[in-house]
């Protein structure tokens, strides 16, 4: 009878361990879905990546620093809503940073992968308001700051005291103060 009880226990164990290794290569997989997504958001996009200097210092394209500006504004007010971010995307889409749904999804994919390779929200939002401001002198800041107030005024929300500290981290990194 022990012996039969000890089996039983090695069966439940197996069958325990498996279910564990199962989720665990379902969590992997999603996520190489994931960096597979943003590299090829980036391949559509012409983003090549230099092994010599930090992937914001990398973008050459406005649209795509202004994208990743807006997706890290929106998430230094914690992780943003479904809604919140599907009017981002309609924003993107009005103000001719995207021409279709999917590229303003693309763009939002990048974006928040810019925002992962800066450390968080806050880095990534002086760094990319540095590159904006190389690209083009700080041109596309009228832009940009239309794409913010709209996006906050379709989501129905106002700006969180970490927001407005970026708006001025922007305007001063695009010597707009």
């Amino acid at each position: 009878m022990p012996i039969v009880l000890g089996m039983i226990v090695v069966g439940m164990i197996v069958y325990f361990t498996l279910l564990r290794v199962r989720r665990g290569s379902d969590m992997v997989a999603e996520v190489i879905d994931m960096a597979s997504d943003v590299r090829a958001a980036a391949r559509r996009f012409g983003f090549k990546r230099r092994t010599d200097v930090h992937p914001v210092d990398s973008i050459e394209d406005t649209k795509l620093v202004l994208g990743a500006l807006a997706t890290a504004f929106l998430e230094l007010d914690d992780l943003p809503t479904r809604d919140t971010r599907a009017a981002l995307n309609v924003q993107l889409r009005l103000h001719g940073i995207a021409q279709h749904a999917q590229q303003a999804q693309e763009i939002a994919v990048l974006g928040h992968w810019f925002v992962q390779t800066c450390g968080g929200a806050q880095a990534a939002v002086t760094r990319l308001a540095r590159r904006l401001y190389k690209l083009d002198g700080g041109a596309s800041l009228p832009t940009l700051m239309a794409v913010l107030q709209d996006t906050a005024h379709a989501a129905g929300t106002d700006p969180s005291k970490r927001q407005v500290e970026a708006l001025d981290d922007i305007k001063r990194a695009c010597h707009q103060i």
